[in-house]
């Protein structure tokens, strides 16, 4: 019988994860018990995806919010430090800005506006248009903020992030200062040692600062990128991509883990003789509509993947097709054209109008973010995702 099913993503549930448990032995055995549990085959590149969050916990990569201050400490002199463009997040950043103000003296706080560089909104365009002000240009102090805009809580979490950070910083003993301002060389009038934390503006944000004078320029990326006292770290990444694990520490981004997934692959080829596509996934790369919040605060969706998810979808629009090409036909000698069509098409469809419309993305964002929403971040107890028919078209 012809198949009618396509795409099918799976949450598979599989046991708690703690440091130092073989994630290759959990990752295929839970997805192998699911098959047997819920009636279903493995197939030749399906996708098996494991939450960085699981990866980073059985690497057991952690730090303290004091490992945190003596790197911020030793990099950037323990006086007056810019922090920049910090994005605002309870679980994401809060816990990173009381390590960097244990590290310093003094923090001169310089949010973006309206929003941070993820869409969290401090105030709106309809506010700033009405205060008559132009974001791209005007430096305001906390106290002209207020003046404007009073207090503005999150939509969704009921925080005024600038009373939350300025109390971070105050309770970490550091004295505090916040402006609001959008071009990096703001914070040199203030102090010339700075942190960038944008995510995935920092490398254009450290070239101006560094051309425009700054004595110390360093990124979240910069900070936790090597061992304090026995801490985790991320080579790579540093902060970037931590979260909050405890109220005094950070889980990291993953360390290194190309060799996790090809070893995951290869214990699924000898296991079942099938050809799985295995990656790491974070965040997904989606806007939200209605808080006009992007997901991605990782600094990637998959830190690792297997060869098979490198590229972008190579495929054709049916409904393109359908409307154009084959206009004049229906039924079995339209689905026969079609069919046809898909089975020809070439291996690069770029430029080519039969293909517009498809999305010109990375097949790791893709299948990152369907992951990323099949899982979510709550309590479904799913860290693995299994995707069957992600390659499969009309013909298969």
């Amino acid at each position: 019988m012809e198949r009618k099913v396509g795409t099918v993503s799976r949450g598979i549930r599989c046991p708690i994860i703690r440091q130092g448990d073989n994630l290759v032995d959990i990752a295929v055995t839970s997805v192998l018990e699911a098959a047997e549990s819920e009636g279903f085959e493995m197939r030749d590149r399906d996708v098996v995806s494991l939450t960085e969050s699981i990866v980073a916990r059985a690497q057991g990569n952690y730090a303290s919010v004091d490992d945190i201050a003596a790197d911020v400490k030793a990099k950037l002199g323990g006086e007056t430090i810019g922090v920049i463009f910090p994005i605002l997040s309870r679980n994401r950043f809060a816990i990173c800005l009381r390590g960097i103000a244990k590290g310093a003296k003094k923090v001169v706080l310089m949010l973006s506006y309206p929003s941070d560089e993820v869409g969290n909104s401090l105030v709106t365009y309809d506010q700033i248009d009405e205060a008559g002000i132009n974001p791209y240009s005007d430096v305001l102090d906390e106290a002209k903020y207020r003046e404007l805009f009073g207090e503005n809580k999150h939509e969704f979490t009921g925080v005024d992030y600038v009373a939350y950070y300025s109390e971070i910083i105050r309770e970490a003993g550091a004295e505090a200062e916040i402006i609001f301002a959008n071009q990096p060389r703001t914070i040199l009038d203030y102090t010339d040692c700075v942190l960038t934390c944008d995510i995935h503006t920092r490398a254009r944000t450290k070239r101006i600062l560094k051309a425009a004078g700054a004595k110390v320029v360093c990124g979240l990326d910069d900070i936790l990128n090597a061992p304090v006292n026995g801490s985790g770290c991320n080579e790579k990444y540093g902060l970037l991509g931590s979260n909050k694990s405890t109220e005094d520490t950070i889980k990291l981004f993953p360390r290194e883990c190309q060799g996790l997934v090809e070893d995951i692959q290869a214990e699924f080829l000898k296991r079942t003789g099938k050809h799985i596509e295995v990656m790491v996934y974070g965040d997904g790369a989606f806007k939200d509509p209605q808080g006009k919040i992007w997901e991605l605060a990782d600094p990637v969706v998959s830190p690792a993947h297997t060869s098979g998810l490198i590229g972008t979808p190579n495929e054709l629009k049916l409904k393109y097709l359908a409307d154009n090409d084959f206009k004049g036909l229906s039924g079995a000698e339209l689905k026969e054209a079609i069919s046809k069509s898909i089975k020809e098409k070439n291996g690069n469809l770029v430029g080519n109008m039969a293909s517009q419309g498809t999305t010109p993305r990375q097949l790791t964002d893709l299948i990152g973010s369907l992951c990323d929403l099949t899982s979510g971040s709550g309590d479904k107890g799913t860290p693995i995702i299994l995707v069957q028919g992600y390659f499969d078209n009309y013909t298969d």
